[in-house]
């Protein structure tokens, strides 16, 4: 899975629709291409120093890697924000909230696309 390393990538997804989760924040954004889901991870400065950050982006990392396969689909960019209890939350069910969120924004997407 291709990565989200442009800043101008993540200010598009930000702009579109959202679904907030317990330890995660999902930004699905519907590009007009059918190229390969492209992913992007983030934390703001909020939930700590830089080891607090990366340890929350190197668990979102991993469950991303194990279940997105699942549930991504082409032509999507995802981004996703890191949430303070990203840090403690059982590794089961970090990955159930990401396909939960998932799941929500492709529908929300496909109402989206369907409507003239």
């Amino acid at each position: 899975m291709e990565r989200l390393k442009r800043r101008q990538d993540f200010v598009a997804a930000a702009k579109a629709v959202s679904q907030p989760m317990p330890s995660l924040i999902l930004q699905l954004r519907h590009r007009a291409d059918l190229e390969g889901p492209r992913v992007g991870f983030t934390c703001t400065k909020k939930l700590g120093n830089a080891v607090m950050r990366n340890r929350i982006k190197r668990r979102l990392k991993e469950a991303a890697r194990l279940s997105m396969s699942q549930v991504a689909q082409p032509g999507f960019d995802y981004v996703i924000i890191g949430r303070s209890a990203a840090e403690n939350r059982p590794f089961e069910v970090l990955q159930a909230d990401l396909i939960s969120a998932m799941s929500k924004l492709h529908s929300k997407a496909a109402l989206n696309l369907r409507a003239p």
